[in-house]
C-alpha cells in the first residue's frame, strides 16, 4: 500500500468524545476494529487509517450533536457515505469520529413540476432513479459506482453523462449543511437562479467534507427522454477515436455520453461481459431526444466517425442492448482486474482540454510502456477526462515505485497541457501535492476560507490542503 501522511492525535479529546458519544448514541456508536477499518477503507492504494469510532446518524440533528461534541473537544470528524471514493477521502489521519450517513437515505420530496427533488445524503443514485422512474424523471449524474448523493456532492462527482448534463456542481440547487460548530444552515432556495449573496452551494460542492457535512441535497432533475439510442464504433487507434471525439464536440452534436475504451479494455469487457466487440479502440455513445432527433444524431456521428477510420458502427434503440453495453462499461473496473488476477487497480483521473485529448492519451500509453506497466485506458472522452488504470502487484516494491512515477508524471503532464490532476475523483489525500502546481496562490485563498470556517481544523483534516 502507498503510505498516507499521519497527523498528531488529540488523545485526551478523542477519549472524552468516545465516552460522550457512546452514552448519547448507544448501539448506533461503534468502536469495533472491523467497523472502524471499514470506515477507513476506500478503493485506493493509500494505506487504511481508521477512525476511533463510528456514529450511524439518522438525522441532521444527529450529525449536529456529534459535531458539537467533537468541536468541544477538538476531535476530527470524517463524513462517510458509501466508501467508493478513490483518493483517501474517508481516512482518519489524526483519528477521530466517522459520521456514517448511510441510514439517512430518504427521498424527502419530489417536485415533478419544477424538475427538482430533496434527498438525504445517504440516498444512492440508483435508489433515487428507481424512485423517480414512475414519474418520468431521472437524475443524470452517473459516476459508475452506486455512490451516495451526499458523497457525490462533496467530491463534485460527474461520470458518463457529464458531456450533456454537466457535473454535480451544475445539478445541485441547494444544500443543508452542518457547520464545524454544529450549526445547521441552508445554502440557497429551490429557485433555479439567485443573486442572493455568496454562492455557498458551489463552495460546499467539492469541499470534500472539509468545511461542513452535507445533510440534505436539493437536485435538478431531467425528464426521461422520449427516445434513447446507444451506439458503438471501433477505430484503428486511440488517437483516431480521440480525434473523432474532438470533431463531435466541435460540430456541436448533443451526445449524452461518449466513452473511450482502449483495445485492452475492450478485450477485458469481451471476456467479462460476454461481448463480441472488435478488440481495437472503441467509442461507446448514447443519444437522447425525440425519435427523429436521435436518429439524426446517430447518422451524423456515423458520418463523422467514418472520416477518422471508424468501422463497425452500430446503433440500437433496444433497451436490452443498451443496458448490456452500458453495464459492460460500468463493469470495466472488474473486467480489467481479471486481466491480471491478484493485482490492485489504481485509477488515475486527469482531464485535459478536448483539443489535447489525443495527445494526452497517446503520451500516457507511451509512458506506461516505457515504465513496463499495464495501464488500460477508459475515459469520459466527451469532456476530456480519462482514467489510466494501473494494474499493480502491490507486493512488488519496484513496480509500485514505477506506478507512483507514472501517476506523478501524468498529473504533471495534464496540468502542463492546460488540464487538471482530477476531473472527478477529487483531491483527498492522494492529489494534494498537485493542487498547488495546478492552482498556485489560489490555494492560499482556499486555506484562508478553511481557517475562517473551521479554525480548529476538525472537519476531515488532511484532505485537499497540505496544512
Amino acid at each position: 500500500m502507498v503510505q498516507a501522511v499521519a497527523s498528531p492525535r488529540n488523545e485526551e479529546g478523542i477519549g472524552a468524545a468516545l465516552g460522550i458519544l457512546k452514552q448519547q448514541f448507544g448501539e448506533r456508536f461503534q468502536t469495533g476494529a472491523s467497523i472502524r477499518e471499514q470506515h477507513g477503507h476506500t478503493t485506493t492504494w493509500i494505506v487504511n487509517q481508521p477512525p476511533d469510532g463510528v456514529v450511524f446518524a439518522q438525522s441532521a440533528q444527529d450529525v449536529s450533536d456529534v459535531v458539537k461534541v467533537c468541536a468541544a473537544h477538538r476531535v476530527p470528524i470524517i463524513p462517510f457515505g458509501t466508501g467508493t471514493s478513490l483518493e483517501g477521502h474517508v481516512n482518519a489521519p489524526a483519528g477521530g469520529i466517522s459520521i456514517d450517513v448511510s441510514q439517512m437515505n430518504a427521498v424527502v420530496e419530489v417536485n415533478a413540476g419544477d424538475l427538482d427533488c430533496r434527498v438525504q445524503p445517504g440516498v444512492t443514485r440508483m435508489a433515487l432513479n428507481t424512485h423517480l422512474r414512475d414519474q418520468g424523471l431521472f437524475f443524470p449524474i452517473d459516476p459508475g459506482a452506486d455512490a451516495s448523493i451526499g458523497g457525490m456532492a462533496a467530491t463534485r462527482a460527474s461520470g458518463t453523462n457529464a458531456v450533456r448534463y454537466g457535473t454535480m456542481k451544475d445539478n445541485v440547487l441547494s444544500l443543508e449543511v452542518v457547520m464545524p460548530d454544529g450549526e445547521i444552515i441552508r445554502t440557497a432556495s429551490r429557485a433555479r437562479k439567485t443573486s442572493a449573496g455568496y454562492d455557498l452551494t458551489r463552495l460546499m460542492v467539492g469541499s470534500e467534507g472539509t468545511l461542513g457535512i452535507i445533510t440534505e441535497v436539493t437536485l435538478r432533475l431531467q425528464g426521461i427522454p422520449e427516445a434513447i439510442s446507444a451506439a458503438s464504433c471501433s477505430f484503428p487507434s486511440v488517437e483516431a477515436a480521440c480525434e473523432t471525439v474532438m470533431a463531435v464536440i466541435q460540430y456541436g452534436l448533443p451526445v449524452a455520453r461518449i466513452e473511450l475504451l482502449d483495445a485492452m479494455v475492450v478485450k477485458a469487457c469481451n471476456s467479462y461481459s460476454k461481448l463480441n466487440l472488435p478488440e481495437t479502440p472503441l467509442l461507446l455513445l448514447e443519444f437522447h431526444g425525440s425519435d427523429a432527433g436521435v436518429a439524426e444524431q446517430a447518422e451524423t456521428f456515423g458520418a463523422l466517425a467514418e472520416e477518422f477510420g471508424g468501422t463497425g458502427y452500430a446503433a440500437t434503440t433496444s433497451a436490452e442492448e443498451r443496458t448490456k453495453l452500458w453495464q459492460a462499461r460500468h463493469d470495466a473496473y472488474w473486467a480489467m482486474l481479471a486481466l491480471r488476477p491478484g493485482c490492485k487497480a489504481v485509477a488515475t483521473d486527469v482531464c485535459v482540454p478536448i483539443s489535447k485529448l489525443a495527445q494526452a492519451v497517446g503520451e500516457a500509453n507511451d509512458k506506461a510502456q516505457e515504465l513496463d506497466l499495464i495501464a488500460p485506458i477508459v475515459g469520459h472522452a466527451g469532456d476530456g477526462n480519462f482514467h489510466a488504470s494501473l494494474l499493480i502487484d502491490m507486493e512488488d516494491a519496484q513496480e509500485v515505485a514505477r506506478a507512483e512515477n507514472f501517476v506523478s508524471w501524468l498529473n504533471d503532464r495534464a496540468i502542463a497541457l492546460g488540464g487538471t490532476c482530477t476531473g472527478e475523483h477529487g483531491i483527498g489525500q492522494g492529489k494534494r501535492p498537485y493542487l498547488l502546481k495546478e492552482l498556485g496562490n489560489a490555494v492560499d485563498v482556499m486555506g484562508a476560507i478553511k481557517r475562517a470556517i473551521d479554525p480548529d481544523d476538525i472537519m476531515n483534516p488532511g484532505k485537499i490542503l497540505t496544512k
